[in-house]
């Protein structure tokens, strides 16, 4: 999820080539992605207009914790390489498979 008008917005094409190579490197497989743009004026962090992207992975399997922050970090430092943008502008999840 991202915001319209945003680094990550323009750069949607390197962006998902580059979290297709991390789940296929993470995972052994291809995401599914889901590409959602909040629209200008419609996402706000401190009263202000945000610019925090979203990056919301299912592992296939359950990680340890060290693991999942290894995992957490790479997706961080990729995203920040490819929008410019800040960790304080990365929520990034990175969740084990649901039970059922």
């Amino acid at each position: 999820m991202v915001q319209a008008g945003q680094n990550a917005d323009a750069r949607e094409t390197a962006l998902r080539s580059g979290l297709e190579a991390f789940s296929r490197d993470a995972f052994g497989e291809p995401p599914d992605i889901l590409w959602v743009v909040v629209p200008e004026k419609s996402g706000f962090t401190e009263a202000k207009p945000s610019k925090t992207s979203f990056v919301v992975f299912q592992a296939n399997k359950k990680l340890a914790q060290e693991q999942r922050v290894d995992l957490l970090k790479g997706i961080c430092e990729f995203w920040k390489a490819e929008t410019d943008c800040t960790l304080d502008d990365i929520v990034a999840v990175i969740s084990d498979p649901a039970e059922g």
